[in-house]
């Protein structure tokens, strides 16, 4: 898998893929929208197919301040507590 950073900057970041969890009953997946308009019905989709299918313990939302720009240092902070993320861009 290859990531890929829209923001330029001058000199490139290296990005470590977290590692995969065998399985999501039971974790903390979080979903992060791009604060764009459709995006909350498709993050609604997730959601239930996440806590039906999957079984996950806690769903938790947060929207970035600002779809343009980079998430904010608090918001990666907490994100990284949570055992998978899933974003979501609409229009």
């Amino acid at each position: 898998m290859e990531l890929v950073d829209p923001t330029y900057e001058e000199d490139a970041v290296l990005h470590l893929v977290a590692a995969r969890p065998a399985s999501l009953e039971g974790r903390i997946v979080g979903l992060l929208s791009n604060g764009k308009a459709g995006v909350d019905p498709f993050l609604d989709h997730v959601e239930q197919i996440v806590r039906r299918r999957w079984r996950v313990a806690e769903v938790v939302r947060r929207t970035k301040p600002n779809y343009s720009a980079p998430a904010p240092a608090e918001l990666i902070t907490e994100l990284v507590g949570w055992d998978a993320v899933l974003t979501g861009v609409g229009d």
